[in-house]
């Protein structure tokens, strides 16, 4: 959370008392507005950088779990594919149902629309490259596992994109450019 604001109102006051006292044109209102325009454009940044950070911590989460659930071994490429495929189709349900309770002849919904993208997006990704933690590694499982959802700890990871051809290319985290 920033702080400057808080921090600059703080050294105006010590310096001239109460802040009521300012008028509108001052040398210390124009500091105070800078400060809070300053806090309000970081808190902007952050909110969007966690925004685009959601999907990669989604699939992070997703293939941690499946880790779990495998006692924390190391898994064959076959089960890698499964475990991509699953995760790709994940809303399917979730769209055909919006798909069913809408009424015909009506256009599909924001909600829907979205949906249709991000699995497209997934699909795309998919046939080129599905961007995923080595899961076929004891060290790299181990790694995961102890992973607690902070974004920073993904970048000790090593990862891969394995295509749905069954290709695997090394890849680096947070991924670069659009692949």
């Amino acid at each position: 959370m920033p702080k400057s604001f808080d921090k600059t109102r703080k050294a105006i006051a010590k310096k001239k008392g109460a802040i009521d006292s300012l008028h509108q044109y001052s040398r210390d209102s124009k500091r105070l507005h800078r400060a809070q325009v300053r806090d309000e454009k970081l808190e902007k940044i952050a909110a969007s950088r966690k925004k685009n950070e959601r999907p990669y911590l989604e699939r992070a989460t997703f293939f941690q779990e499946a880790i779990r659930q495998n006692g924390e071994q190391p898994l064959q490429m076959d089960v890698i594919q499964e475990l991509i495929k699953t995760f790709v189709h994940q809303h399917d349900e979730e769209l055909n149902e919006m798909k069913k309770t809408r009424r015909p002849g009506r256009p599909a919904s924001a909600k829907e629309d979205l949906l249709k993208v991000k699995i497209d997006k997934l699909q795309k990704e998919y046939q080129n490259g599905f961007l995923v933690p080595v899961l076929d590694t004891e060290e790299n499982v181990k790694l995961l596992g102890r992973w607690e959802g902070s974004w920073s700890y993904l970048t000790t990871l090593k990862w891969v994109r394995v295509s749905s051809a069954g290709q695997v290319q090394p890849s680096s985290f947070p991924p670069r450019g659009g692949h």
